[in-house]
């Protein structure tokens, strides 16, 4: 990555993560993919009960690989034929691993989902949140956040799961009440009651959507 854009990161990262501090959440900086993932892992005991809902950007700092090599309990909901027993699994897992789908630069996480599943488990469920995030999610306010969820975000996720609705055809939101919607819940986490339960990685690298 370009140095002066690094260099950027590191800069924002810092703000970031200050601002999460002030929300009772845990940020860190990773250089690149496999620091991202090195954190993460140091986050996660071994032998713990890990799940997530559709994280991409778990996928791609290799992390959901080398839980399923490693000595864990990896809830992989692919592998369920019953995919709501996965789910309800996820509630009482010790690690659930997320990414927001935008946050601001003072630490407030915004989510979007279709099924529920993911949102209501970062709300309230399982014992710790380890969240990645590409620094391609910081935005400048919860306004802009919530305008990249759903102009960014949910049309390439609609996208990606070949549903029929407006922004798949548009490529930004018509806020719409398509039964192929994505945008059925949003969840902004802007405090957390509970000290050392969310822990949100930000990446110096472009990750998931």
């Amino acid at each position: 990555m370009d140095a002066n854009i690094t260099k950027r990161n590191e800069l924002l990262a810092q703000k970031v993560i200050k601002g999460l501090a002030s929300r009772n959440m845990t940020g860190y900086y990773a250089a690149d993919a496999d620091e991202a993932r090195a954190i993460a892992l140091s986050l996660i005991p071994e032998g713990s009960a890990v799940t997530m809902g559709g994280c991409m950007s778990a996928h791609e700092i290799g992390l959901v690989d080398a839980l399923k090599a490693g000595d864990y309990n990896f809830i992989d909901r692919d592998a369920y034929e019953d995919k709501r027993a996965a789910m309800l699994a996820a509630y009482d897992a010790d690690v659930f691993l997320a990414s927001p789908n935008a946050m601001t630069d003072d630490g407030e996480l915004v989510f979007i989902d279709g099924n529920s599943n993911r949102v209501s488990a970062i709300a309230q469920g399982p014992k710790k949140l380890v969240l990645i995030a590409g620094m391609n999610k910081v935005c400048g306010d919860i306004d802009g956040a919530m305008k990249r969820a759903r102009n960014v975000a949910a049309p390439i996720n609609a996208q990606r799961f070949g549903l029929s609705t407006p922004c798949c055809k548009t490529g930004a939101c018509a806020n719409c009440k398509s039964p192929d919607t994505i945008c059925c819940q949003f969840l902004i986490t802007r405090f957390s009651r509970h000290a050392g339960r969310i822990h949100v990685i930000l990446v110096n690298d472009v990750l998931g959507f």
